[in-house]
């Protein structure tokens, strides 16, 4: 099992960037496809996006595209979630999480991810 903290949240204005990191550690950070989720409280977990254990392949939800980048750094076991633009609609609970496979097959499902971290919360001032 891959341990996963999540670190980078915090108080931006609207139209700001934060940049989110998640430190994987235990087991082997190969072929770890990777995603970022986020929660409102009393709302269900959303997929933001997700990412191959490669680093080749990416997919975003449609909130995301164009303002959120996701990217990896496997001699450093992190992931990351580069947000720009932000949006007070963007505030939420941000979630590492992933899934070691061969495939990569673009699941938004919470359910589908084994590995999560502890979350970071991110707020959006307006």
């Amino acid at each position: 099992q891959v341990q996963l903290l999540e670190s980078g949240g915090g108080l931006v204005q609207a139209g700001g960037s934060l940049r989110l990191s998640c430190a994987a550690s235990g087991a082997t950070f190969t072929r770890f496809n990777a995603a970022w989720f986020r929660q409102v409280s009393g709302k269900e977990r959303e997929f933001v996006a997700s990412i191959k254990w490669t680093g080749g392949a990416t997919y975003y939800a449609d909130s995301a595209k164009g303002r959120f980048t996701i990217s990896r750094d496997n001699a450093n076991n992190t992931v990351y979630l580069q947000m720009d633009r932000l949006k007070p609609a963007d505030t939420a609970v941000y979630y590492c999480a992933g899934r070691t496979s061969f495939i990569y097959n673009f699941n938004t499902a919470p359910a589908y991810y084994n590995d999560w971290g502890q979350g970071t919360q991110v707020t959006v001032a307006s």
